[in-house]
């Protein structure tokens, strides 16, 4: 596996798990929707998640949370492109990743200072995503879903969920390869088109995913797998997505995006003293 992901030649070391900081600019996101959709809002709160000791900042403007309403193409642009604009001015140095899972938004935000495209949909709701990461040449994170954000929990069915989204990234990591898309993360999905057992199963077997050799993104900050468990709500699940966060960790993840980024620096210091990692330098990272 690569030790390193290239953000427009800044080279970020994966050798430490990383902590990507979720900002959402929409108004309906299950936890935050609403908070930080002004640009001062958003640029005080990357600001935040930056000194906290966020890696990356992830940046969506449409929300993909189950049940959640269409927008245009036109509308998370709108959203969007400002956002990426004023957070760059305002703190140069942040490395943006961007939430989208159509070519034309995701052209528009690696050209105003993007580096990362996270696309929900590994390239399946927009024919052109991956040849446009190819051609942008910038990191692609693929992600694993059934269905639409709309529909996705309506039933979801698996014979077997390891061993489909096993062979689903055997397909996509491929395509990426002919594509020649040179960095490739992997996210298996969690809460996107899976009930609460298929979730917790995914989770459990989260290190069969390391045969891929690339390295794991996952995002199990605050949702409904944790806080319906505990008979809550996301406003309550922080501890339980600590707990997920270290099993997470402990089976190979290389990236986690949460809310609540200072929770998830101290799991992964945590985490690496506990396993006592040579590659995991935390020291000097933190230092």
């Amino acid at each position: 596996m690569h030790s390193t992901i290239n953000c427009r030649g800044q080279l970020l070391s994966i050798k430490v798990p990383l902590v990507m900081g979720i900002l959402n600019i929409t108004p309906d996101s299950f936890f935050d929707g609403g908070k930080h959709n002004t640009i001062n809002s958003a640029i005080l709160q990357s600001k935040k998640m930056l000194t906290q000791g966020a890696d990356i900042i992830d940046i969506g403007a449409y929300s993909s949370r189950p049940g959640a309403g269409y927008i245009t193409e036109s509308e998370e642009i709108k959203r969007l492109i400002p956002v990426i604009e004023a957070i760059l001015i305002a703190l140069p140095k942040a490395i943006i990743s961007v939430d989208t899972f159509r070519a034309k938004v995701a052209e528009m935000a690696i050209k105003s200072g993007a580096a990362i495209i996270n696309d929900i949909s590994a390239g399946e709701d927009d024919a052109k995503m991956m040849a446009t990461v190819a051609r942008l040449a910038v990191p692609y994170i693929m992600m694993h879903k059934k269905g639409s954000p709309q529909l996705m929990q309506e039933n979801p069915e698996y014979s077997d969920i390891v061993k489909e989204i096993m062979l689903f990234f055997a397909k996509k990591t491929e395509q990426a390869k002919r594509l020649g898309i040179n960095d490739v993360l992997i996210d298996p999905g969690f809460g996107f088109g899976k009930t609460l057992q298929h979730n917790y199963e995914l989770l459990n077997s989260l290190e069969k995913f390391k045969i891929f050799e690339l390295p794991i993104m996952v995002g199990l900050s605050r949702k409904s797998m944790i806080y319906n468990v505990l008979k809550s709500g996301p406003q309550d699940a922080l501890a339980g997505t600590i707990a997920l966060n270290t099993v997470a960790l402990q089976k190979g993840a290389s990236i986690l995006r949460v809310h609540d980024v200072k929770e998830a620096v101290d799991t992964v210091k945590l985490v690496g003293k506990i396993e006592q990692h040579d590659s995991w330098d935390i020291i000097d990272k933190y230092s």
